[in-house]
């Protein structure tokens, strides 16, 4: 389904239990809603379930960028409002995971838990240089110029190398992702400044790390752990994107947080 959420096309999907409480799923950089599909598959019987595509992304449209975190937590909060949801759990991956920070900073009162998955609070010199390489890469040669860097980081090389369908799923999400979002997201990245405000929150947060993720590593997040007063801290044996290489015990992990929630 589309909607206009000020003034950017968004995608959506809504799925599962009808009466259930509602569980917002926000993506990594250059994927789609279908990212989170095992997710989906396993919590729909006990939640009403919005994955969106986020602008630029999947069948969202780009809009001018470059983007702010202020730009994507609008979006949602937006989206929200559109479908009339007041409160909702919230599970969020990478640039999803900090879009969640900014959520909690501003929005609280709209969030009833929140799971930020191999994420990070800040970027520092050497991050902020990675995606200056990453933003050239895809405007000199499209995202198929990103696509088999990208796998790299994201997956373990065991996973890459058991041949597993969903790396093909990743690839392709990657491909179809517009230069202009992936642009405008890279520099949302670049701005992120939250972690020294991470210790005013006063939400159940947990957060997910992968043993093996270079590009938002454990000790990033054992940090944001040390800041967020009562948040639970998991690491899996995974690289970046820990919810599909890790699917069972991420799902598993994440049903359980919610449901004490």
């Amino acid at each position: 389904m589309l909607a206009d959420i000020r003034g950017v096309t968004i995608n959506y999907e809504i799925s599962g239990n009808e009466t259930g409480p509602w569980l917002t799923f926000s993506n990594s950089l250059a994927t789609n809603l279908t990212m989170w599909d095992e997710q989906e598959a396993a919590l729909a019987g006990d939640f009403r379930i919005l994955r969106y595509d986020k602008r630029g992304h999947g069948a969202s449209a780009p809009a001018d960028g470059p983007y702010s975190f202020d730009d994507l937590i609008g979006d949602i909060v937006g989206l929200w409002d559109h479908l009339g949801i007041a409160e909702s759990y919230l599970v969020g991956l990478s640039i999803g995971g900090m879009t969640a920070q900014g959520l909690l900073l501003g929005h609280a009162d709209r969030v009833t838990a929140t799971v930020m998955a191999n994420t990070s609070a800040f970027s520092g010199e050497a991050f902020i240089a990675a995606f200056d390489q990453r933003v050239a890469a895809a405007a000199d040669g499209g995202m198929e110029a990103v696509v088999e860097a990208t796998i790299e980081r994201w997956f373990t090389e065991g996973y890459r190398a058991s041949g597993a369908p969903r790396i093909d799923d990743v690839r392709q999400m990657i491909r179809t992702t517009s230069v202009a979002g992936y642009t405008g997201c890279a520099r949302a990245i670049q701005s992120l400044a939250y972690l020294d405000r991470l210790e005013t929150l006063d939400h159940p947060v947990l957060l997910i790390a992968g043993a093996q993720d270079p590009g938002t590593p454990p000790a990033g997040m054992r940090l944001m752990h040390e800041r967020i007063g009562g948040s639970e801290y998991l690491e899996l044996d995974a690289a970046h994107l820990s919810n599909i290489e890790c699917a069972e015990a991420f799902t598993a992990a994440v049903k359980a947080f919610l449901s004490a929630h």
